[in-house]
């Protein structure tokens, strides 16, 4: 804990949640559901009543479903789910799967007789990953129906759900989530599906860009790497790792457009409108770029989903958006390293995990 921190009264403290998942927030589940054969895997959030929801999109290579809808000025003012999925265009076929089942409920917008879930979705790109890609039927619809579920308040991390199959520039990556409880009762939490062009740990060093950010030892507590090069960027070794497997011919470090991507979705339990969830997307975007170097470039499709369960109606100015936007961005920065640092080993991995490349040594 830093001098600061420690210096700060307990009654201003945020704190960690106790799971220290998006959870925290009442009301939210979370279900994971994925393939080891294909290295590929769709997580749901959902919740126990429709949410308003907003979106940020700032990669350059977006694969998206049903995300126009959740403009401020559109008119859809809450969704019943979203899916975040592996499996690039592929994968969005996940959330036909989650639609039929919360049809199955009879959950979803009301229109007569007729019930129609809202429920947006974002895909990363794992097809190179190790995984087998022969498969003639898509899966991914039965993945999204087995991830909506299993969704509860608790719920895996690391290599779970989409994260299964995702990739760092130099690491395996994966599922992530984080919490803050503010002495005020406002809850805040983000869940991401780590999985960019960029490095999450300081290059030639074990420490994550995140350190500054950590709390309670959550991704091993390293700290932070002595005086890191701001101008280098790592190198990229995930078509390399692929084709060395596959006896392919290693053609470049460069990756292709839409070969990477870090989903996330960041929550509250304020009551905020679509406009103040754009908004607080666009501040947690700050979380990536503080957790993933380099971040937002052409080759990646990064978006942030914002939402509000609006359990709790903000008391202005105490409780402002801007301090949510802030708020988000930490816990952001914090999933992503937790999803890496928690990411498992398994048969046909291109890339090594944290642990295996890490745990062993001495901090930096």
């Amino acid at each position: 804990m830093s001098d600061s921190l420690q210096n700060t009264p307990p009654e201003l403290r945020w704190q960690v949640g106790p799971r220290n998942l998006i959870t925290d927030v009442p009301g939210l589940r979370v279900g994971n559901a994925d393939d080891p054969q294909v290295k590929s895997g769709v997580t749901v959030l959902t919740a126990t009543q429709p949410f308003i929801a907003s979106v940020d999109i700032m990669g350059g290579a977006p694969g998206t479903r049903e995300t126009d809808c959740l403009a401020p000025d559109k008119l859809v003012e809450q969704v019943d789910a979203l899916v975040l999925s592996g499996g690039s265009a592929l994968g969005l076929e996940s959330a036909s799967g989650v639609v039929a089942a919360l049809r199955e409920a009879g959950k979803g917008f009301a229109i007569g007789p007729v019930n129609v879930p809202i429920v947006p979705a974002a895909i990363i790109f794992d097809l190179l990953n190790g995984g087998a890609s022969d498969w003639q039927q898509n899966p991914y619809a039965r993945l999204g129906r087995e991830a909506y579920h299993s969704a509860g308040a608790a719920f895996e991390l690391g290599t779970a759900g989409a994260g299964v199959g995702a990739t760092t520039a130099v690491l395996k990556g994966g599922l992530g989530s984080a919490s803050l409880i503010m002495p005020d009762g406002v809850v805040v939490g983000a869940l991401v599906v780590a999985n960019p062009h960029g490095s999450v740990v300081v290059p030639g060093s074990s420490a994550f860009w995140a350190a500054p950010f950590e709390m309670q030892d959550e991704f091993g507590g390293r700290g932070m790497a002595p005086a890191p090069d701001p101008y280098l960027l790592p190198r990229n070794d995930k078509l390399r790792a692929y084709a060395a497997m596959h006896g392919l011919p290693d053609g470049s470090e460069a990756n292709p457009a839409g070969s990477n991507t870090t989903i996330a979705i960041v929550a509250t339990n304020a009551r905020l409108d679509k406009a103040q969830l754009q908004r607080m997307a666009v501040a947690a975007q700050d979380g990536m770029a503080r957790a993933i170097v380099p971040s937002h470039t052409p080759y990646d499709g990064d978006l942030i989903f914002a939402l509000s369960t609006a359990e709790r109606t903000l008391q202005m100015p105490a409780e402002d958006p801007m301090r949510l936007g802030h708020a988000a961005a930490v816990c952001l920065s914090r999933a992503i390293a937790r999803g890496v640092y928690l990411a498992r080993a398994s048969a046909g991995d291109t890339l090594p995990t944290w642990q295996q490349t890490h745990a062993g040594s001495p901090p930096d």
